[in-house]
């Protein structure tokens, strides 16, 4: 990260939510990056935040095995934030008292300002916050006034002579009205300049990656999404002609879809593609394969082969990882269960890496600051504002076999779909918006002949990065038009079905 910048460091216990810590702070144009509560201290550091934050966590302070820190982290002299388990870890560390509460809470609380702080300026004596926690401070660490309070607990406190602040509930999530507020109030602490722009990011990285290149060629493999698209163009300017972009259609793209990605780049930046018609490659791979994760494997398998066929002797790899990809990479949470295969982790890639060859410009970035770099890039709006879509393609939207037939109803589907929630108004305002097919025939009727034909779920959901999402409570009319559309327009479809599902319990994709 480039030192021109000033810095929130968060230190990671583990909560759902610590990416949203980072965001909020860097809504307000001040950098903010999260690594683990494990982090050396030294490179903790050598980092220059010029604050702290520490996030939440699923634990309690007591458990056997519980995230700590040394109480080093007070002697870097910039102010601390503590957060849910972080204001209980800081009375423990600084020799206050936690307990289990005999209540706890959970959700939208009341809190109840007492006392004077600057991390509470401009706000109203009462505030709506979000709470999540079964311990509470029960005795202050010596120094320290509390600030706050709800009908149960201690919600806020702060030292008296130094910057240190702590608050039980998640100023991180929307459910705290003022939460950004505060953060920012925080940020004002810490004298935190706003020049974490991305203008100045585009300047950063075209002055960056022409260093690392040189005279040499970078490949990049393209999908034709919001980030691999914004990519190209950045590199593209960076670079020019030594940019070879490399475009695999795979055959479970949406209609029309390859030609349109190639259309645009080349009308749009005179980027020429070397273009990759695999499909019918892909699609013998696929055949009879129902197991979604192995429909995966086998497509990033192949994805990867055609890829490097293609590429040649690489000098430089680009890859439009983001930052979430990072914070998951080093979680604090220990192993997860594996929900799904991606194809940017295997040995071929990884062995590049090692070699110093891998390019990742967008690795400090959250999706909604690359969708921003497009539009200051004049990426057209048609491919900033695309809704996310599966590396795997339409192959994880239809449940089952994937093959030639069903591949042509999921597109003329799913191109319905996109076309009404577009004159609804809706396509720019939630995340997703998309038709799964599913594995079952129904009876129905059409004009006066019995019908046993397949069926087509719609899934719609906002969310504010993916991780979690609520199912859209859709205009009826809209799903009505879509519905009739599919029915009469789609032969071999007779019935139209609404997930209204969220994440969690379920998945955004059904595969």
């Amino acid at each position: 990260m480039n030192d021109t910048f000033d810095k929130i460091l968060v230190l990671d216990f583990g909560s759902q939510v610590t990416q949203l810590i980072a965001r909020r702070i860097r809504s307000l144009s001040v950098y903010s990056e999260i690594v683990p509560f494990s982090h050396p201290f030294d490179r903790i550091r050598a980092f220059g935040a010029k604050g702290i934050i520490l996030s939440g966590s699923p634990s309690s302070v007591y458990d056997k095995n519980a995230p700590h820190i040394s109480d080093e982290i007070f002697s870097l002299g910039v102010p601390v934030l503590g957060i849910c388990y972080g204001m209980q870890l800081i009375t423990q560390l600084l020799g206050g008292t936690v307990e289990r509460s005999t209540k706890r809470e959970y959700g939208n609380s009341v809190l109840r300002i007492t006392a004077d702080s600057p991390l509470f300026a401009g706000l109203e004596k009462k505030e709506k916050v979000w709470m999540s926690h079964s311990d509470k401070v029960v005795t202050l660490p010596a120094g320290f006034t509390a600030m706050a309070k709800t009908e149960n607990s201690i919600a806020a406190m702060q030292h008296k002579n130094k910057s240190i602040f702590a608050v039980q509930f998640h100023p991180e999530v929307v459910h705290t009205v003022n939460g950004t507020a505060i953060l920012k109030n925080f940020v004002k602490v810490c004298g935190c300049r706003p020049n974490w722009t991305m203008g100045s990011f585009i300047d950063n990285k075209i002055k960056e990656v022409r260093e690392i290149a040189g005279k040499k060629k970078i490949i990049l493999g393209l999908s034709g999404g919001v980030d691999s698209s914004v990519l190209a163009v950045l590199l593209h300017k960076a670079v020019g002609k030594q940019l070879k972009p490399i475009f695999i259609d795979n055959g479970l793209l949406r209609k029309n879809e390859a030609e349109q990605v190639r259309e645009r780049f080349k009308q749009n930046f005179d980027i020429d593609l070397i273009f990759v018609d695999a499909g019918t490659r892909f699609l013998a791979g696929l055949k009879g394969v129902t197991h979604p994760e192995k429909k995966r494997k086998i497509i990033g398998r192949l994805f990867v082969e055609e890829f490097f066929k293609r590429a040649g002797k690489i000098d430089f790899l680009a890859q439009g990882t983001l930052y979430p990809d990072v914070i998951e990479s080093v979680s604090t949470k220990g192993p997860s269960d594996k929900i799904k295969t991606h194809h940017n982790r295997v040995d071929e890639i990884l062995d590049l890496q090692a070699e110093g060859k891998v390019i990742e410009p967008f690795s400090e970035l959250f999706k909604d600051e690359v969708r921003e770099i497009g539009r200051k890039l004049n990426v057209p709006a048609e491919i900033v504002n695309r809704q996310p879509f599966p590396g795997p393609g339409l192959a994880v939207r239809i449940i089952g076999e994937v093959n030639d037939e069903r591949l042509h109803l999921l597109r003329e589907a799913d191109a319905i779909v996109v076309d009404e929630v577009k004159k609804g108004g809706y396509y720019d305002k939630i995340w997703q918006s998309f038709a799964v097919l599913l594995p079952i025939r129904t009876v129905g009727v059409m004009g006066d002949e019995r019908t046993y034909s397949q069926v087509i779920a719609l899934r719609m959901v906002e969310s504010r990065d993916g991780m979690t999402a609520d199912w859209v409570k859709m205009d009826h009319a809209v799903l009505e038009r879509i519905s009739n559309r599919i029915v009469n327009e789609v032969k071999g479809i007779n019935r139209v079905v609404y997930d209204i599902s969220s994440k969690p319990p379920s998945t955004i994709e059904w595969e």
